[in-house]
Formats: structure tokens, C-alpha cells, sequence
């Protein structure tokens, strides 16, 4: 099956350079693609700031067209900063980032990123070992693939990202010689059967109903022994609305994402985060009449169709009924439901990537599932063992409302609607454009740990299998969310 390649470059008056993403490198019919935006280049603000350097859209009194997020804002606005500074941050746990092609200049960029933000290093990029870090590992079980763009950039602000809301945890990117649907399952299930690490993040997805029957299978096979053996997986819900690609590409159909709508999977959808900027006095800014960066003001769906940069996939399933996790909550309904959860995917509300030796504004709900990964990361270092199968504790909260309402951001305006096709609405509780919301995470880490069954696993793999027919005209492609 193939998706299109989602990734695109805007920029707007304040803002300059373009980063170039051509399309996929594997030819039409042969691979998938990631789920993820890339904005306008960030320009460096020339004012006093905290001991790293800032950025226009990050000021408050500057770069009024768009905003941006380091990695101290992102974790102030969604409480991970609370986990942290206990000294909880992912630290002797792993989490696995399945992506495809591969990225000479990732080392690179990672190192200066961290340098850049005070971030600790991790063993594997070139320093001197050192115990108390994490360890950066790339495994490319089928061989490494060529260099692709759009995958590069992909595998940047998964790494980047995952790292940044995880400091302590190790990371390991398993990287597909090719967008496929065969190499990315070969990949994923090299992870899975070699136990590579405790969560797995996916931010790439096409429309399920263009999977071949035999590899939805074989993949839903792979997301139940990982389920049994204790792995959390997420994926990214797409960053084309309602809509997808049909199976030849040749129109937007209204459809949900595999990997992110199999019962197994936590699903990702995207909102549109806001957030404080900085309050320099340089500026004329009182920071002790101002609130600290990163305080959250406020989410709603993230929808920037009307800007080109898509919209936060989400829908119902065709291959999946409705598991017993989401009865309840989707009041009527009889498919698989998706997101289960959501996470900033804006663009011009985007977080701050080094990618190629510049600075930009990244989205897309490719940058959800390895935050969410880094913070089951976390989840799992407090909790001493390894959570696994979240999804029928994140609804068991859901459906409580005082646990409900100490653990999430319930985003209750926008829609998903993308490419004509109309969408879905926002409303109180869960929706099929940002499922329960987005993470107050200090309090949801509590509840999943409290929550959490040792047969939640079990129970799911028992209730949930595919049931589809027929098969596609053509291989099957993943693109990146």
C-alpha cells in the first residue's frame, strides 16, 4: 500500500529559508511514509536569554506570525518537569524508534542539540563512555538503507525528541532498509523478537483498508507478542484529517491509519498546544508578573489545513471492532476508535528541531509518539517494572472524572476535517480527533501505575484480531505522521 509523502515547508513573513523535503525515495507502490510537517526555519532571537540560546518565536514581543517550544517548555506545559526534577527521566529503560532509509547527519545534529539545551549526552555519540548515561544504539537488521530526506528528517525529530522529554533513558532507532510494508514489519519484529527495548514508538502509518490481509496479520501478530512481553507501543494518527490517500493515491478517502488504529496500539493524535513564551525585561517584560515558559494556556484540535500543513488524523476503524477498553466511551459505536490519546502537533506551534545544520519549526503527529514513548519511559522507571498494555487503564481513567480530570487536557474545541472530507468534532471526554487528550502527565504517570493489571495484556490480545478481505493492487508503503 503507499501513503503520499505528507511533508511540507512554509514559511511566513517573520520567518525565512525553507528546508527542502523531496518525496519518498522508494517509488510509488513500494513504501509508507512519515506523519510529520516541517515548518519555517526558527530565527535566533539577539536578546538576553537563559543559559542556551532562544528564538524569535519563542519571545514574547517577538515573531507574532508564529510560536515555538524548546524542550523545558514543552515538559513545563504537559508537568514532566515535575517527574524530572524527582529524578524520574526514563533512566535504564529503552525506547525503540522504528524508522526507515537512514540519517549520516543525525549524530551530528543530535550532539549539537544536546549541547545546545544542556541536554546530557548519551553513550554511542562519539564522547568518552560514561555509566551514568543513556546509550544511543542504531540497528538496521536488514541492512541500511539509502539516504531519503523526508526519513531523515523523520528519524531527527523522533530521536531529538524522545531524548529531550527522556533525558536518562536509553534510545534505540531500528531503521527498515526501505518505507515497505514488508521491511518495515521486518524491522518492528526484529525489535520486538530480540526484546530491543521496554517502549516502542511508530510515526509513520497508511490507510489500513490498502494493507495486504496477510501482513495486517502478521503485524498484529508482532503487536501481540510484543503486548505479552510487557512493550508499550505508540503510534502516530496521521496528519490528513479523517482523510487518507486511497490505494492507488489517487484521491483523499475517509479512512484511519495502520499501525495506529490495531487495538495493541496506543494511538496519537495531534492538537494545538499553547503555551508561554518567554518574558525577557530586555524587552520590556516583567517575568515576576508573567508566567513561567512553557505554562499552559489552552489546546484545541490542531487543524492548519487553511495554512497547507494538514490536520490531526482520526476515525474509525474498518478492520477492527470496538475492543472491550473503549466500551463506554465511544457511546454506539462498533469499530476501533482512534486516537487514543493526543500530543502538540502544530506547526506553527511546532517544537524546535536540528536537522541539516539549521534550526526549524517541526509538527505533525510524528512529534507525539516518541514524546508519549518518553514519557511511558519515565512511567516505568517510577514504576520499577515495565507498564506494557496501557490502553484499558487510560480509559478506566477516562471514565472516572476526577481521575479523568487530574490526568488529562480534555480538548473540547476544532475538528478534524482535511482534503473535503468532513471530520470529526471535539467535545468533553473522548472524540475522534484527539481521543482523551493530552497528558497532565505527573498525575496520569500516578494512575497508570495504580491502574495498570498484569492481564490487561492478555485480555486484549484474546479480544482483538483483524478481520479484512481481498487485497490491494499494489505493495503496500508506511509514511511518516
Amino acid at each position: 500500500m503507499r501513503t503520499r509523502n505528507v511533508l511540507s515547508a512554509f514559511a511566513v513573513a517573520l520567518m525565512i529559508c525553507l528546508v527542502a523535503v523531496p518525496g519518498s525515495a522508494a517509488g510509488a507502490g513500494s513504501s509508507v511514509s512519515p506523519f510529520l510537517k516541517i515548518g519555517p526555519q526558527a530565527i535566533p532571537a539577539a536578546t538576553a536569554g537563559p543559559n542556551y540560546g532562544l528564538f524569535t518565536c519563542q519571545v514574547i514581543g517577538l515573531s507574532p506570525g508564529a510560536t515555538c517550544y524548546d524542550p523545558y517548555q514543552m515538559r513545563h506545559a504537559y508537568n514532566i518537569d515535575t517527574l524530572i526534577s524527582a529524578g524520574f527521566d526514563g533512566n535504564g529503560r529503552t525506547i525503540v524508534i522504528i524508522d526507515a532509509f537512514s540519517d549520516p547527519s543525525l549524530v551530528g545534529d543530535l550532539n549539537y542539540f544536546n549541547t545546545f539545551y544542556g541536554l546530557p549526552s548519551l553513550n554511542g555519540l562519539g564522547g568518552p563512555p560514561n555509566p551514568s548515561l543513556g546509550t544511543f544504539t542504531q540497528v538496521a537488521p536488514d541492512g541500511l538503507g539509502p539516504f531519503d530526506s523526508g526519513w531523515a528528517s523523520e528519524i531527527t525529530l523522533d530521536v531529538e525528541w524522545a531524548h529531550a522529554i527522556a533525558p536518562g533513558a536509553n534510545i534505540t532507532l531500528v531503521l527498515a532498509k526501505s518505507n515497505s510494508d514488508v521491511d518495515i514489519l521486518s524491522a518492528t519484529k526484529y525489535a520486538v523478537d530480540n526484546n530491543l527495548g521496554d517502549v516502542i514508538s511508530q510515526s509513520f502509518g497508511e490507510n489500513e483498508s490498502c494493507m495486504d490481509p496477510d501482513l495486517l496479520a502478521q503485524q498484529h501478530q508482532v503487536f501481540a507478542d510484543a503486548t505479552m512481553k510487557g512493550i508499550t507501543i505508540f503510534a502516530s494518527s496521521g496528519d490528513d484529517g479523517a482523510a487518507l490517500p486511497n490505494c492507488d493515491d489517487s484521491a483523499a478517502v475517509k479512512a484511519a491509519s495502520s499501525p495506529a488504529v490495531d487495538p495493541l496500539v496506543t494511538a496519537v493524535g495531534g492538537t494545538e498546544l499553547h503555551a508561554d513564551r518567554y518574558c525577557l525585561t530586555v524587552l520590556g517584560c516583567d517575568p515576576t508578573s508573567h508566567p513561567a515558559p512553557g505554562t499552559y494556556e489552552g489546546e484545541i484540535v490542531w487543524n492548519e489545513s487553511v495554512a497547507g500543513f494538514g490536520a490531526t488524523g482520526g476515525g474509525f476503524s474498518v478492520v477492527y471492532d470496538e475492543p472491550s477498553f473503549q466500551q463506554g466511551t465511544i457511546h454506539g459505536g462498533k469499530q476501533r476508535g482512534a486516537p487514543d490519546v493526543s500530543y502538540n502537533a502544530a506547526v506553527l506551534h511546532g517544537v524546535l528541531v536540528r536537522l541539516f545544520g539549521g534550526w526549524y519549526l517541526f509538527g505533525g503527529t510524528s512529534a507525539g509518539s516518541p514524546q508519549w514513548a518518553a514519557i511511558l519511559g519515565i512511567a516505568d522507571q517510577k514504576a520499577g517494572y515495565n507498564l506494557g498494555f496501557i490502553n484499558r487503564a487510560l480509559y478506566h481513567i477516562g471514565q472516572a472524572k476526577s481521575h479523568y480530570l487530574a490526568s488529562f487536557f480534555d480538548v473540547t474545541s476544532g475538528d478534524n476535517s482535511d482534503f473535503g472530507v468532513q471530520g470529526f468534532n471535539a467535545g468533553p471526554g473522548w472524540d475522534a480527533s484527539t481521543g482523551l487528550g493530552s497528558p497532565t502527565t505527573d498525575q496520569l504517570v500516578e494512575y497508570l501505575i495504580q491502574f495498570v493489571s498484569a492481564g490487561d495484556g492478555t485480555a486484549a490480545v484474546a479480544g482483538s484480531k483483524p478481520h479484512t478481505t481481498g487485497k490491494p493492487s499494489a505493495p503496500g508503503q508506511m509514511k511518516p505522521h
